[in-house]
């Protein structure tokens, strides 16, 4: 785990595998999880048991992955409808200012290379996210969605 930032916060299950350049704080971990490199996962993020994360991707505070996920590189996820760097009072903007809208991933989901998931939804158990998709809304569970904005192709299993 050369070069990780790990936080005292961080609760790891049984057999996770980090590789380097990780950052993790205040996220919960299942077991037997593996995290590529340069993967950050915020605080009140979940990613459940026997999961890829693959290298750089970037899981937000209030993404919760289910188990058996596959998360390919550089996938994105948002957490916010209104980002903004400043506040009313044109000061940056702190925790206060902003509202977390979850995010769902359940059990068995795959997320292609350089997708976006925009916060707010949930993708389906055993449902597939091409590569380089932006998904914006609900994708049903066993469904294949690619483009962008994201939208259904077919059945995942065909």
């Amino acid at each position: 785990m050369d070069y990780c930032r790990i936080t005292d916060d961080v609760e790891l299950g049984r057999d996770v595998k980090i590789f380097g350049f990780v950052n993790l704080y205040g996220c919960k971990i299942g077991d037997g999880t593996k995290l590529g490199a340069f993967v950050e996962v915020q605080k009140n993020a979940v990613i459940g048991k026997r999961c890829k994360i693959s290298s750089h991707t970037f899981i937000c505070e209030g993404v919760h992955i289910g188990d058996a996920v596959f998360v390919g590189h550089g996938v994105m996820f948002t957490n916010t409808l209104n980002p903004r760097a400043v506040n009313e009072a044109g000061e940056l903007q702190t925790e206060e200012d902003w509202e977390v809208v979850p995010t769902y991933v359940e059990d068995g989901a795959y997320i292609g290379s350089g997708a976006v998931i925009l916060c707010g939804i949930t993708i389906g158990r055993n449902a597939a996210i091409g590569a380089g998709a932006v998904v914006t809304k609900d994708v049903p569970e066993g469904e294949l969605w690619i483009g962008n904005p994201a939208r259904f192709l077919r059945k995942a299993t065909e």
